[in-house]
């Protein structure tokens, strides 16, 4: 990958497993939070129920790559479909909430490993779940991440981006006048047309097809679900 790329996957890592990592811990669980985290929860919640809504109800026999899986939210929704889930993620402290969060019996379901979600050693997958994994990413990064995913799905990757709306683009931008040590790792915003116009010249892309997206909308929380489908 790219310079940029394993650039802010180190922020990445450094951020979700050290810095943040019990602040999402508690935003990703039923405990109390600020008035703003609960908006961005309720987003979460309503963004992971659009993405499953567009794969099968049931998905027993098919293999599902969680990328960017976080504390397990969506790995256990996919395990209960019937999914085997291949649970990735570069937070290892988010990973061991997730493990402790997994129910009993669905446990021999979900397969939870520290690493890179472009790891070509995790093998070939049905489907392919980045929920809010691919935000921090510049839009060419983003392509080129797709395109390395689209390698080995079979049928579809669904994810999503922050769309560049002029709210976030004030956000991104005011983020910048912090301190590097007190900046979180950056959202970045990205047009859907450009990145469709991107994903049309990307060759890896020849026999997929972009269908329409659903902007969720909720407080501080705003992000575009999008699916690549063949």
């Amino acid at each position: 990958m790219t310079d940029t790329y394993s650039h802010t996957r180190g922020r990445l890592e450094e951020y979700f497993d050290r810095t943040a990592a019990e602040t999402w811990e508690r935003l990703t669980s039923d405990a109390p939070v600020s008035k703003i985290r609960q908006t961005v929860r309720a987003g979460r919640d309503r963004m992971r129920a659009a993405l499953l809504y567009r794969l099968p109800k049931s998905l027993y026999g098919c293999r599902v790559l969680d990328a960017g899986c976080g504390a397990g939210q969506m790995s256990i929704e996919l395990a209960k479909r019937g999914a085997e889930v291949v649970a990735v993620d570069i937070s290892s402290s988010l990973l061991d909430v997730a493990a402790e969060r997994t129910p009993d019996e669905l446990t021999s379901r979900i397969e939870y490993r520290v690493g890179d979600m472009l790891d070509d050693a995790l093998g070939h997958f049905d489907h392919v779940v980045a929920m809010d994994s691919l935000i921090h990413y510049a839009p060419d990064d983003v392509v080129t991440a797709l395109a390395r995913l689209a390698h080995r799905s079979r049928h579809s990757i669904n994810f999503t981006l922050a769309p560049s709306t002029p709210l976030l683009n004030v956000m991104h931008m005011t983020g910048k006048l912090f301190p590097r040590s007190d900046r979180s790792p950056a959202i970045h915003p990205v047009a859907e047309r450009k990145l469709r116009r991107l994903c049309v010249s990307e060759p890896a892309f020849a026999r997929w097809r972009m269908p329409a997206s659903e902007r969720i909308k909720s407080g501080f929380y705003i992000s575009q679900a999008m699916r690549l489908v063949r």
